[in-house]
């Protein structure tokens, strides 16, 4: 009788959660980090927002990209929480320091981003008169 072998769970030691905040519109948001991590060599799990203006992202990338994966949510207007950006640090050290044994191993971030529209921003501040 063959010996019964359990499903091997995939690790991923990288697999990380991040909240940030924008003042971008929610929808656009969405689609440029979707276009951006695609440009990356990323792919894109899961996406969306409510009502509220709350954008939940799960994407995942080799971990050879991080530094390119950082920089887009950078540049895309994000303001990550002070443990994403050492996580982020973290990973991108590590990455570099052992590029041959892990760089294309895969990271996986759990990204939970609060939009704030400017108009909401600016609201309760008299507006100036031209």
């Amino acid at each position: 009788m063959p010996e019964f072998e359990a499903p091997q769970t995939m690790n991923i030691p990288w697999a990380m959660q991040m909240k940030a905040i924008s003042i971008e519109d929610p929808s656009r948001l969405v689609q440029t980090l979707t276009g951006a991590i695609l440009g990356c060599g990323g792919w894109v799990l899961s996406r969306g927002a409510n009502d509220t203006g709350l954008v939940n992202m799960l994407f995942e990338f080799e971990r050879q990209a991080c530094v390119e994966i950082y920089s887009l949510l950078i540049a895309a207007g994000l303001e990550l929480s002070q443990s994403g950006h050492i996580r982020f640090t973290e990973l991108c050290q590590c990455t570099r320091n052992h590029q041959h044994d892990c760089g294309t191993e895969i990271a996986s971030i759990d990204l939970e981003i609060q939009t704030f529209p400017v108009e909401m921003l600016h609201a309760g501040h008299p507006r100036e008169i031209a």
